[in-house]
């Protein structure tokens, strides 16, 4: 794709009165605000804030004074006929979140749909996102991918979400798989990840764009290891390769058994892969039981 010299000249257009405008911010480093960024800012009368603590640095450093107001999931609800009234009344309101793209992860969804509902303007400046950045930074397939958020806190529901996307993998979904995590969960969320995918290519991006920044691909198995032995610190998204060929299939049970057997007897472990593997129980069982005698 190329772009026209008149492309390059034109001023970008300023946001329009009695408007919603969803304003992407930097994911860490304050360089990466975009001009066009700013200038949403500056014109703006109000600028929802995931957190305004976290708005005011990013507002501080480039001068910019604007009245703030918190926008988040407790008070989101509540917040929307105010908002949607005034941008009737023809004031500029600026969303944005603590870091990246709004909406993606974070607060703003039921406001966005409610002011397109209502037939208001709703514009949006692109800008920085942290699970795009670790996809073209993964080495891993880069389309078809699907973000999902953040996967459950507990590993028991974690499992059951896992398990339902490799079902969806058996029905012929064929893409990289991005998640955020928390620091904290990190190595758990990985040993189930290799427990219901097997030890597939996966990549754990960190803290993108500031002075840590770290992208470590390998094998689940091995990034599982690495962040039990080595707790990480930081915005952290988690990265897993698509599906091998069916060819591999054989291969990869056997992995997925031998790693719930470690921790389950066999009749869980074979409920457990059959669930996350779409296959029959007892074919699965009868593996199990196979490889618990080997």
């Amino acid at each position: 794709m190329t772009l026209e010299s008149t492309d390059l000249d034109e001023q970008p257009p300023s946001p329009a009165s009695g408007s919603l405008v969803l304003v992407s911010t930097p994911i860490g480093n304050l360089g990466d605000v975009s001009q066009r960024a700013l200038e949403a800012l500056r014109s703006a009368n109000t600028v929802l804030c995931e957190d305004t603590r976290v708005t005011a640095r990013l507002l501080s450093a480039y001068g910019i004074s604007v009245a703030t107001a918190p926008l988040h999931e407790h008070n989101e609800d509540s917040r929307i006929p105010g908002i949607l009234e005034a941008v009737r009344a023809g004031k500029r309101i600026v969303l944005v979140s603590d870091a990246g793209t709004p909406v993606v992860s974070d607060p703003g969804f039921r406001l966005v749909r409610a002011a397109i509902g209502a037939g208001l303007a709703v514009g949006a400046v692109p800008g920085p996102n942290a699970a795009v950045m670790a996809l073209v930074l993964s080495g891993l397939p880069p389309q078809p991918f699907m973000f999902i958020g953040f996967p459950p806190p507990r590993s028991a529901a974690r499992i059951a979400a896992f398990s339902q996307l490799r079902a969806a993998e058996r029905a012929g979904l064929d893409a990289t798989l991005l998640w955020h995590e928390a620091p904290h969960r990190l190595a758990e969320m990985l040993a189930d990840l290799h427990s219901v995918f097997g030890n597939r290519p996966a990549a754990v991006a960190r803290e993108l764009t500031k002075r840590f920044e770290e992208v470590r691909r390998a094998p689940l198995a091995d990034l599982a290891t690495y962040y039990a032995q080595e707790p990480a610190r930081g915005e952290i998204t988690v990265l897993v390769g698509p599906p091998p060929p069916e060819s591999q299939d054989a291969e990869n049970l056997d992995a997925q058994l031998l790693a719930a057997l470690a921790s389950s007897s066999v009749k869980d472990a074979a409920a457990l892969v059959a669930g996350s593997t779409g296959l029959p129980r007892r074919v699965v069982y009868a593996r199990a039981l196979e490889l618990s005698r080997g």
